[in-house]
């Protein structure tokens, strides 16, 4: 009995270690949460950075929690798809406006007393999350694990699995807002306004692809 709970350990162990891979592996491609998580490390630093991180990692536990409750047929319908790709064009592009029009107000140089509240990068993250390329992604891989985990009765393989990939994308987020707080500390307020302008002009972009892949998918839905 002891060496069976030994093996099983070690499985989940090793499902675990290569899914926080896998994590890591989806977390790096620049995207929109990636570019508003070092617009704010830049502006007010560390914890506001990783807000908008966690912000976006909510939207992730709720959508994991929704998969495994049996929600993804209901997820991965059109009619609920659809509409997140302009909701999330929306999004983007008032928080690239908000980026280019204040580029140069709530900037905390190191030493400086933070004024901007932690809720509001949070919200940030909320928002640009809530995008049908963040929840196709949910839907599409672990829909399939889910059903396969079932399948073999190991449903507690989908939560390690979730663990995993949930992990991956926190240590992600950290590292990122390690690297992005020490490199702050060389950057005068001048180039940190311009770098948020830069950040505001790419979140519109993100948001113009949002709009172009709501165009499409209308097309194939009509």
């Amino acid at each position: 009995m002891k060496h069976i709970l030994l093996h099983e350990r070690s499985v989940y162990l090793s499902l675990y270690v290569a899914y926080v891979l896998v994590g890591l592996a989806i977390a790096m491609p620049v995207g929109a949460i990636t570019v508003e998580m070092t617009k704010q490390g830049l502006k007010n630093g560390f914890m506001h950075g990783w807000a908008v991180g966690l912000g976006g990692m909510t939207i992730d536990v709720v959508l994991v929690f929704a998969l495994y409750m049996g929600l993804a047929s209901i997820l991965a319908m059109p009619i609920i798809q659809i509409p997140m790709w302009i909701i999330g064009a929306g999004f983007l592009f008032l928080l690239g406006l908000d980026s280019i029009k204040n580029a140069d107000q709530d900037i905390t140089l190191v030493g400086e007393k933070v004024t901007k509240s932690f809720f509001t990068s949070y919200r940030n993250g909320l928002l640009v999350a809530i995008s049908p390329g963040n929840l196709v992604f949910w839907v599409n891989v672990f829909g399939v694990v889910l059903a396969k985990s079932y399948g073999q009765g190991e449903s507690s393989n989908f939560l390690v699995i979730a663990a995993g990939v949930l992990s991956g994308i926190l240590l992600h987020d950290i590292s990122l807002m390690a690297i992005v707080s020490v490199t702050r500390k060389a950057m005068s307020r001048k180039v940190i306004k311009s770098l948020t302008m830069v950040a505001g002009v790419l979140l519109i972009g993100f948001a113009g692809y949002f709009i172009y892949e709501f165009i499409q998918a209308i097309k194939s839905y009509i």
